[in-house]
């Protein structure tokens, strides 16, 4: 049998540099460098010959490392809340994750974290507006409140990337995120399909002002209707991504009201949880979480969390930071909206989301998501 290889077959190579040009033609990279870039000190033939070459292997030019390493560092400002740590704190990683291949390049990030969403969210982002930055990535609580400064920095030049949360009706770039609307619809359409005709549900977000949050009610309310019949949305209660806010609030709506089905439609699902311990309730209702942290993996194993909507959020700060980066770079314009598809999470299918390296089962061991855990079984 002949063991080389084989016509029709295709072997997946790295990029063709100026390198594999010089080495085709016998001549030095940096011949094949004047000839790419146009400059002076090369013949109008061998030009020609490097300009065929090029085509000839496919070779494209790396906008990006070009551009930052023509200029001494390139600076981009990142304003996220510290809470919640397991969201954000995915959020921010995956940001990280995509700079740090351009460590090398001089890459910069200017982070100015402020500890709750929609809270000194405007201090922040004025803090990083003063500093010589190439772009911003934000997630915007109140977009009423951060409009003027997305306004002076689109005035400045300075794009501005929303992830997680959206600033519409703004000069913004663009924004990613799962579509909130869709996410809600999926909640909701999972809890009629949970509970029986009749049943009542309480949501929990986070603001109303938060575009995506009041969206995600509205889609919630939308596909429970339509699946649930005689359903009733009996509450939706604010949190403002507080713990202790939302321990409290539905602590007491609990205890005043019976309900059959309750949609969390933030990462912060701990809180409730507890609400639901203290009152011997856990198991005994419905929830549906959001997003995917260790603390959350034996409540899903334990089936007192029926299900989560995973918004993947490392996967939205790669995102983010990949399409600031080609505006910057390579003048690539980005969608007004890039979408995120979220997954739906059960107990059957949770050990797949553990193996696929998003970011739960590296972080298991972590000290936070312990202290939390201790704190919400302590109290």
């Amino acid at each position: 049998m002949d063991g080389g290889p084989k016509r029709g077959t295709h072997r997946i190579s790295k990029p063709v540099g100026m390198r594999e040009i010089a080495q085709a033609l016998g001549i030095s990279t940096g011949t094949v460098d004047r000839a790419l870039h146009n400059k002076p000190g090369i013949n109008a033939g061998t030009r020609r010959q490097v300009l065929e070459m090029a085509k000839t292997l496919g070779y494209h030019p790396n906008l990006a490392a070009r551009y930052l390493s023509s200029r001494k560092h390139i600076t981009i400002g990142v304003c996220l809340p510290m809470e919640l740590a397991y969201f954000y704190g995915d959020v921010r990683q995956g940001i990280l994750d995509a700079a740090s291949g351009f460590e090398a390049l001089g890459i910069r990030i200017l982070h100015r974290p402020y500890q709750v969403l929609g809270q000194h969210e405007v201090e922040a982002i004025r803090d990083v507006l003063s500093e010589e930055i190439s772009g911003l990535v934000i997630s915007p609580g109140y977009p009423n409140q951060v409009k003027p400064y997305i306004e002076q920095a689109a005035k400045r030049g300075i794009p501005v990337l929303c992830v997680a949360t959206d600033a519409p009706d703004t000069p913004r770039l663009s924004s990613v995120s799962v579509d909130p609307f869709v996410n809600g619809s999926l909640a909701g359409e999972l809890m009629g399909q949970f509970l029986h005709e009749g049943s009542k549900v309480i949501v929990l977000i986070g603001m109303h002002a938060t575009f995506d949050h009041a969206q995600k009610a509205k889609g919630f309310r939308h596909t429970f209707h339509q699946f649930c019949a005689e359903g009733k949305v009996v509450q939706v209660i604010e949190a403002h991504d507080d713990e202790e806010e939302a321990f409290s609030k539905c602590r007491r709506f609990l205890q005043r009201e019976k309900v059959n089905g309750i949609y969390v439609s933030t990462a912060n699902s701990l809180p409730v949880m507890h609400a639901l311990e203290t009152l011997g309730l856990a198991g005994h209702i419905k929830v549906i979480g959001t997003d995917l942290f260790p603390a959350m993996v034996p409540l899903l194993e334990s089936a007192k969390i029926a299900a989560t909507i995973h918004q993947r959020p490392r996967e939205q700060g790669r995102r983010a930071f990949g399409a600031l980066m080609r505006f910057i770079t390579a003048h690539i314009m980005p969608p007004p909206q890039i979408g995120i598809s979220p997954a739906i999470v059960m107990r059957s299918n949770l050990h797949l989301f553990l193996q696929q390296g998003s970011g739960v089962e590296a972080d298991l061991a972590s000290s936070h998501s312990q202290e939390s855990a201790q704190r919400f079984d302590a109290n």
